[in-house]
């Protein structure tokens, strides 16, 4: 019990044993591929915003897996992100469907908007 309890709360704990491994691999990544990997992990913790638990792992581990086979291949870091890092890592979690932290947002937007209209209505 005190484990569903506990879980209702933070989240799930299997989750959270799943990004350490995972976390975990990426450390484990000989350079430079572990500085990229952490840069694009960092970068896809801010620019993502996914709040779905699920499809957080699943984008982490997707990229884990990247940066993996990069390593065992020699493929050079440049060849993976290419010129833009950035747009590599905005293409990379727009494969990644999910609540995000902005769409709570855009529904409080559009609710303000639908108040004001039904008040200036009357």
């Amino acid at each position: 019990m005190g484990a569903k309890w506990i879980e209702t709360l933070t989240g799930s704990l299997e989750q959270k044993k799943q990004f350490k491994r995972d976390k975990a691999r990426i450390e484990a990544l000989p350079e430079p591929y572990a500085t990229a990997a952490k840069a694009i992990q960092r970068y896809l913790t801010y620019y993502g915003g996914v709040t779905d638990g699920d499809t957080l792992l699943t984008m982490f581990g997707d990229s884990a897996d990247l940066w993996e086979r990069a390593a065992a291949d020699g493929t050079p870091v440049r060849a993976i992100v290419g010129d833009d890092p950035v747009e590599f890592a905005e293409t990379f979690a727009q494969a990644y469907t999910g609540k995000q932290w902005i769409d709570k947002e855009r529904a409080r937007l559009t609710k303000a908007i639908d108040d004001v209209e039904r008040t200036e209505r009357r």
